[in-house]
């Protein structure tokens, strides 16, 4: 393990602390900067995750080891406790309430005790690589932002102006944090708090249009407008997405579904774009720490 960490260390280099250490079907761990996240999807019981955090402690120097629950049944049980799946005090070592990590030079603050999200997907790391490339003078827009890491590499990229809409204020609070972390403004009116849907439509009503769309959902979500299926619905989140593109604009649509395959994905862009949809870039997660099995999958799509 700590041969592995070393040869990623050197392949992304020192701008780049955060990253995926160990990408198996049952068990991942993230790095962050020296703080590990070790999420299972199966049941490895108390005795194995241990032996996990010694040998993170112990190869790698870990200086707190997290660990987050994802068995499959879970995802679809509420009335499992937070706390069972995400213990908000580390394994072992020390409580980390927060940290500073670095992608690419941009600056993320991570919370490793933050339930099971801490801050930061790591998988989209050459995604938003593509945004800072191609963001220069454009009006961006960024749905499902999260905590904003498209909208701060877009702003690193020199775009325009950069929308965020999030469902949560609590995670646009801590994108817009992450935005000024990076010495860029953080204005109000760039972190929209509500239903993606519904400010697809009213953004298309006020004649707001932009040079790159982002979407980027959870694979299903419930809101009180609106039920969202990746499966079933992405066709129409990518065609509400296409209607505020402006001429010559580009729409980045990504999708981290396992049970989609590439061929689900496209026959979705199809359906919602034309044929045209799947000539664009393909993008997908890391070679330098992802397994090539990783599920993100991400098109770059010209306004048709």
């Amino acid at each position: 393990m700590k041969a592995r960490l070393e040869a990623i260390q050197a392949q992304l280099g020192p701008d780049t602390t955060a990253f995926r250490l160990i990408d198996e079907p049952d068990v991942t761990v993230d790095w962050f900067d020296g703080v590990a996240v070790l999420s299972t999807y199966a049941d490895f019981g108390p005795e194995e995750e241990a032996r996990w955090a010694d040998r993170l402690r112990a190869e790698c120097a870990a200086r707190a080891v997290y660990v987050k629950r994802r068995p499959k049944e879970a995802r679809h049980l509420s009335n499992v406790r937070p706390e069972e799946l995400a213990p908000p005090t580390p394994l072992a070592g020390d409580s980390v309430d927060s940290l500073e990590v670095l992608e690419r030079g941009l600056r993320f603050e991570i919370r490793p005790s933050n339930g099971l999200s801490v801050g930061l997907y790591l998988d989209a790391r050459d995604a938003r690589a593509w945004v800072q490339a191609h963001a220069e003078a454009r009006r961006v827009a960024n749905f499902f932002a999260y905590t904003c890491g498209f909208g701060v590499a877009a702003l690193k990229g020199r775009a325009a102006r950069a929308v965020n809409v999030d469902v949560s204020r609590k995670v646009l609070d801590w994108g817009a944090l992450n935005t000024t972390k990076n010495r860029f403004e953080a204005n109000p009116r760039d972190f929209i708090a509500g239903d993606a849907f519904d400010w697809l439509r009213r953004l298309h009503k006020k004649g707001d249009r932009f040079d790159l769309v982002i979407v980027d959902p959870p694979g299903f979500a419930t809101t009180k407008g609106s039920r969202f299926s990746a499966a079933q619905d992405y066709h129409q989140l990518a065609a509400r997405a296409a209607e505020l593109l402006a001429p010559g604009g580009q729409l980045l649509l990504l999708c981290n579904v396992a049970a989609m395959t590439w061929a689900d994905f496209d026959g979705q862009l199809r359906r919602a774009l034309g044929p045209s949809a799947l000539s664009g870039e393909r993008l997908g997660a890391s070679a330098v720490d992802f397994a090539s099995t990783h599920p993100l999958k991400g098109r770059v799509v010209a306004a048709p």
